[in-house]
């Protein structure tokens, strides 16, 4: 598919209705009780240290700022940005016993007020379901507001050719997932984001490599 056959409009990235409002028992249902495990190991690979300041793109129901909140203890600061009605209210739902979880409604592919504020900002599968323009504004956003030597924890797809992936693989992208997924699968993730100035690289694979934990850093 061209780029210019993508359209925002074909994004699944905003989840919405009964989805949104039972996401958290519906991934573990279809996952088997595999979602947990992963997200706890993918989180735990970001590094996250006791007192660093994290902002969460699209942060959902809260369940991966409570894993968060487990390294960064109550000296850190989790900044959230969530837009999706039900995914707001499950999430200060989840995380109103701790102060140093903020909820914000804000879009994370707009112009955002932060620069130079966080050691970490941290999207779970929310980048794939953009179109390329959009994906950079998220990307500059993300460089801007970090500090110098933080890092982009990005956990999303890895890049791979399609292809030649499993069956089950190439059914989920090409069946159940939006269009924009295979397009950002077949980017280089990597160069993309040394283009707005990342230099340095940790990688971290998950189910048979098809899912990647990437932390790019800016530079010190």
């Amino acid at each position: 598919m061209s780029e210019k056959e993508l359209r925002q409009e074909d994004s699944k990235v905003e989840v919405k209705g009964f989805e949104a409002r039972y996401y958290d028992r519906l991934m573990d249902i279809i996952t088997l009780g595999w979602y947990p495990k992963f997200i706890r190991k993918a989180i735990g690979d970001i590094g996250l240290k006791p007192g660093e300041r994290v902002l969460d793109f699209g942060a959902g129901t809260g369940r991966n700022a409570l894993l968060m909140h487990e390294h960064i203890g109550d000296s850190g600061k989790i900044t959230a940005l969530e837009i999706g009605p039900e995914m707001q209210a499950q999430f200060k739902k989840n995380t109103v016993p701790y102060p140093n979880i903020e909820l914000i409604d804000r879009r994370i592919d707009e112009p955002l007020p932060y620069e130079n504020e966080y050691d970490v900002v941290f999207i779970s599968f929310v980048l794939h379901g953009f179109v390329q323009e959009l994906r950079d504004r998220i990307i500059q956003n993300a460089f801007r507001a970090l500090k110098p030597g933080g890092r982009f924890a990005i956990l999303d797809y890895n890049n791979f050719n399609v292809d030649e992936a499993a069956w089950y693989v190439r059914y989920a992208i090409r069946k159940v997932e939006c269009p924009l997924a295979e397009d950002f699968i077949d980017r280089d993730t990597q160069a993309m984001l040394k283009s707005f100035g990342f230099d340095r690289f940790e990688e971290h694979f998950y189910f048979k490599n098809y899912l990647r934990l990437l932390n790019a850093y800016k530079p010190s």
